[in-house]
């Protein structure tokens, strides 16, 4: 049976998030979810696996505004040959794969917490004080944080377990998984271009464009009545200069 969408999780109402799930009133709960998470701490928000997922959104998002701070604003539609634009994403792909790249060969061994435990003093139900000491370095050193790291963070002020928790453990980290995307969408868009022909079609292009030049040399030196020795070094220098215009090295 499909899921009633009144109490669809995560939903925008009135330009806000909601919990949406049912309430004791049969009503969408109204309650906002914790950032990256789609219902509320009393509907499911707060268990290990919601948490876990909540983390993973947040982290995918902060990465792919910094991937975006690399490509420019999309602006108005503009008249483009299909060709020209596919030829276009490969290199902009190709681009983003780069400097993705870059950033995936910077991680090294796990880098000290972004957020790891402060010093903090805790009182049991005796009044017996403990002093706790604060850690920001990794439970597991020797492990690349390429495939792990800082998976949660969890601050408790009361109870018998007070206190503050950081999660570690092995995972792809989201730099990786990005640049893995990027990769398989170059892949992709190179397919379509060899499928389209675009190699082909530019190399008959460039054909045209070396026929109609021979044709306007041809013209120009019939017109200018050069004398035999003239015409004898067509053949060295014509050449010469086509190989030059064309980007290679005269020989």
């Amino acid at each position: 049976m499909a899921s009633d969408p009144k109490y669809a999780p995560g939903q925008i109402v009135k330009g806000r998030t909601i919990c949406g799930a049912k309430n004791k009133q049969e009503k969408p709960c109204g309650l906002s979810p914790a950032e990256g998470a789609t219902r509320c701490g009393r509907h499911g928000g707060n268990s290990p696996q919601a948490r876990k997922a909540a983390e993973r959104r947040v982290a995918e998002a902060q990465a792919q505004k910094e991937l975006e701070r690399g490509v420019r604003t999309l602006g108005l539609p503009i008249d483009i040959d299909p060709g020209k634009a596919l030829l276009d994403e490969i290199h902009w792909t190709a681009g983003h794969v780069a400097w993705l790249r870059e950033k995936v060969q910077d991680l090294d061994t796990v880098d000290k917490l972004t957020r790891g435990t402060e010093d903090r003093t805790t009182w049991n139900k005796d009044g017996d004080s403990e002093f706790h000491e604060g850690s920001d370095e990794s439970g597991n050193p020797n492990a690349h944080s390429l495939v792990w790291g800082q998976t949660e963070y969890r601050d408790k002020t009361g109870g018998e377990d007070a206190g503050q928790t950081v999660v570690e453990q092995a995972g792809i980290n989201i730099w990786y998984q990005l640049y893995f995307k990027e990769r398989d969408h170059l892949a992709k868009v190179c397919a379509l271009a060899l499928k389209a022909g675009i190699e082909e079609r530019k190399v008959k292009l460039a054909e045209s464009q070396g026929a109609l030049v021979a044709e306007a040399i041809r013209r120009i030196l019939a017109a200018l009545n050069l004398s035999p020795a003239q015409q004898a070094l067509v053949p060295e220098i014509v050449p010469q200069q086509l190989r030059l215009l064309a980007g290679g090295n005269a020989l």
